[in-house]
């Protein structure tokens, strides 16, 4: 597979600034190509000989006006490729009795917004201050960051490239949102081979009642160029406060739109200083699940002669 139909797995992160575009890159993409390593080292041999076979939609920095120093991150990503799968303490860690009780504290938060304020913390007060921010389109932001991803979409559907959209957190809102609008601009054919969405919010009933289309029904209300749709969520993650998206999108199944919507947890085995995140885009990347659903895509797209 060389030229204009070399596969595309896109990746688009959530909120927060992220280091310098380059440098952040090439990070995610080592994680996801050891990822890979682990489950086919021919393909993933294929991905990392091929530059364009992996990509990034950097919408922080215009959303943050700053980047995060990437040597925060470097040793914990390091430590992160060089183990294999999640320890007993870290599964042990990311399902403990107090994280299935922050869960449930977020779920309350969620359910009723009036309680925030005394329960968010203050990370939490960022988020949502910055997801305020996106969904009000504050200064044109929501609607800039969403044309970031459409761009990168439309040149791969122009060159005949199959896509496999990966987003993180946030950016499954981002990508649902892009997703919608090219399903009923009138211009747009692409159809996604595989939305794939790691640690998403979508479950989350604020961001069910702000999505584009949220108050329509039936077919117009959904994204309709997305082939199948999986979503990855780690154990303990508080982002994913709702894990489960097939019962929130299923009428999506139901009208024909969409072949599958999988829902799927995995252990996130990141830790930084010591601490483990499972929220972290570069566990997400690495895990086993992750690397087994790019492989098989890149696999089926090799044999398809696509």
């Amino acid at each position: 597979m060389s030229g204009g139909t070399t596969p595309l797995v896109l990746y688009i992160p959530g909120l927060f600034p992220k280091p310098e575009p380059g440098v952040h890159k090439v990070a995610l993409r080592r994680c996801l190509i050891e990822g890979a390593r682990r489950i086919d080292p021919q393909i993933a041999d294929e991905i990392a000989n091929n530059e364009r076979s992996f990509d990034v939609v950097a919408w922080t920095y215009d959303f943050y006006r700053e980047h995060r120093d990437f040597s925060l991150d470097a040793a914990a990503v390091d430590t992160l490729i060089e183990q294999a799968k999640a320890t007993e303490q870290d599964v042990v860690e990311a399902s403990s009795v107090g994280k299935r009780m922050l869960r449930w504290i977020h779920r309350v938060g969620d359910l009723f917004p009036f309680l925030i304020p005394h329960l968010a913390s203050e990370r939490v007060e960022l988020h949502m201050r910055d997801l305020r921010r996106y969904v009000r389109n504050v200064n044109g932001i929501g609607e800039h960051t969403r044309e970031m991803l459409k761009m990168s979409l439309r040149a791969a559907h122009e060159s005949h490239r199959p896509v496999l959209l990966i987003a993180h957190s946030m950016g499954s809102v981002i990508a649902y949102d892009s997703l919608w609008e090219m399903s009923h601009d009138g211009r747009d054919e692409l159809r996604l081979d595989v939305f794939l969405t790691m640690g998403s919010p979508l479950g989350q009933n604020y961001l069910q009642r702000r999505i584009l289309g949220h108050g329509l029904s039936g077919i117009p209300r959904y994204p309709q160029n997305i082939r199948r749709w999986i979503n990855l969520a780690a154990a303990g993650d508080m982002t994913a406060i709702d894990p489960q998206l097939k019962d929130d999108f299923g009428e999506m199944l139901d009208l024909d739109i969409v072949e599958c919507i999988d829902d799927i947890e995995i252990f996130n085995f990141f830790r930084l200083e010591g601490e483990l995140n499972v929220h972290a885009e570069y566990g997400y990347l690495i895990n086993n699940v992750t690397a087994g659903i790019i492989t098989d895509w890149w696999r089926e797209r090799r044999q398809s002669g696509d």
